[in-house]
């Protein structure tokens, strides 16, 4: 089930392409020190979600996104191992790309960005040990290891893909500052100083209007 997940990605090469080149300077621009393969895996990601089709998933209710946690029960209650992998790859994914790529969108939700990260690197965690000591665990183990040790960092990784440093108003640099005191995003801090603006945690966003 792991391994048909991956071969799942059958991205556009220029697509591939243009992620690839993106993934790799925001990991400079970021400092972040990676694996070629947590990298390319990464770039994968976000080949395949660039489909909505990829992304979303029938529910009861339609087209859409199951909740984390209902998906993460279900992960413990199965007798299936391979079942259990695919779920909580499925988890680590989605909060991957959700986190990196909607952390805006989150901020006004009441399930926001820190609920991401702590999702979705505590599946791939689980998943580098349930694969342990298998074959797919030779193949995937170290780098859903490293993507559950630096979870925050690639959510950095992939807001800077998204965004490019650009805060366009007032209201971008609150949601900004509100990243950072949240999750303390080091990828945030160095925009705020890039504008100008020093952090500090000692100040409530929420006072500010």
């Amino acid at each position: 089930m792991l391994a048909s997940r991956v071969h799942r990605v059958r991205p556009v090469a220029s697509l591939q392409e243009f992620f690839r080149d993106s993934v790799d300077q925001a990991m400079h621009r970021q400092g972040l020190r990676a694996d070629d393969h947590t990298a390319y895996y990464v770039v994968n990601l976000l080949t395949l979600f660039a489909r909505s089709d990829a992304l979303y998933e029938e529910t009861q209710a339609g087209l859409g996104l199951k909740p984390l946690a209902l998906m993460l029960a279900e992960a413990a209650e199965t007798f299936n191992s391979q079942e259990r992998v695919f779920v909580l790859q499925r988890v680590g994914d989605v909060s991957l790309f959700l986190a990196g790529f909607f952390s805006e969108s989150l901020a006004k939700r009441l399930v926001d960005i820190d609920y991401y990260i702590h999702m979705g690197g505590g599946a791939y965690g689980s998943l580098s040990v349930q694969v342990r000591g298998t074959p797919r665990g030779q193949a995937f183990g170290p780098v859903f290891s490293e993507l559950a040790r630096n979870f925050k960092c690639f959510v950095d990784v992939l807001n800077d893909v998204r965004n490019q440093a650009r805060v366009n108003d007032d209201q971008d640099i609150l949601r900004l500052y509100e990243t950072w005191l949240r999750t303390g995003s080091k990828h945030a801090e160095r925009l705020l100083r890039r504008l100008g603006i020093e952090p500090n945690n000692n100040v409530d966003t929420r006072s500010r209007h």
